[in-house]
């Protein structure tokens, strides 16, 4: 007999497990960051990935969800790449071919959007650290570009130039994504079905940051003065399962 899907009550809705997303796009751009730094803002339970001495990886994304279960909204990313806690820390060589290979752990740092039921369904069903912001953001034109405002305060402001176009996917690739809301570490498996209209590039990103609390926390990190890369993907569709919690320790610091 097939295990019975489980379900999650999120303001009077039922949400059945796992979330498809059948439609999202984005744009990204990787920055180093300085490890230490990172280390001391995520807090104990997963390490930084080292991918050049002292020297870790921040992802900023901007992912505008088109059509899936959760409906139509806007997200902003604040990612860093991290080990897997339960192997011995990787070699950097070990490390950067996670990172090219597209396979690497990551921890969701921050995560603000603009939806009420998103917000309520992502912290309550994978402790996801979402708040609510206002968001411009382009993905139409070649060049992408996204602001990110909250409690009349600019984020960030970040424009990704055109990149190489590479091939479509349709493989089936189960990614790690790390959370913590009120203490609790989780881990949600995150599956990519496929990827089309990707274009990618050595730097090709121009980063703004303003002067709300989170844009002091990025100043804190550090980050290159140049992005390592840049990417943006037209069409990707996913799923998110349920989440694990890994460990319970000292609630998140407020932003």
């Amino acid at each position: 007999m097939a295990d019975t899907a489980s379900t999650h009550q999120v303001l009077g809705t039922t949400v059945t497990m796992p979330v498809e997303i059948q439609h999202a796009r984005c744009f990204v751009a990787g920055f180093t960051a300085d490890r230490a730094e990172v280390g001391r803002v995520i807090g104990d339970g997963v390490r930084p990935l080292a991918v050049r001495k002292n020297r870790t990886m921040c992802m900023l994304v901007f992912v505008d969800y088109v059509d899936g279960d959760l409906g139509p909204y806007n997200e902003f990313g604040v990612c860093f790449l991290v080990e897997d806690p339960s192997h011995p820390p990787p070699s950097r060589r070990a490390a950067l071919r996670s990172l090219v290979g597209g396979d690497a752990r990551a921890l969701i740092h921050r995560l603000p959007v603009d939806g009420e039921f998103t917000l309520a369904a992502g912290r309550r069903i994978w402790g996801f650290p979402k708040t609510l912001a206002e968001f411009e953001v382009d993905h139409d034109s070649p060049t992408k570009h996204g602001r990110l405002t909250a409690d009349g305060q600019l984020v960030v402001d970040l424009t990704v130039r055109p990149g190489i176009g590479v091939p479509d996917t349709a493989t089936d690739t189960v990614l790690t994504a790390y959370s913590r809301l009120d203490g609790v570490l989780r881990t949600t498996p995150w599956r990519l079905t496929s990827t089309n209209n990707t274009r990618t590039r050595i730097g090709g990103a121009t980063l703004v940051l303003g002067t709300h609390p989170i844009a002091d926390e990025l100043r804190s990190l550090r980050l290159g003065r140049h992005a390592w890369m840049s990417s943006s993907v037209g069409t990707v569709t996913m799923s998110f399962g349920d989440a694990t919690v890994v460990a319970s320790t000292e609630p998140d610091p407020p932003v």
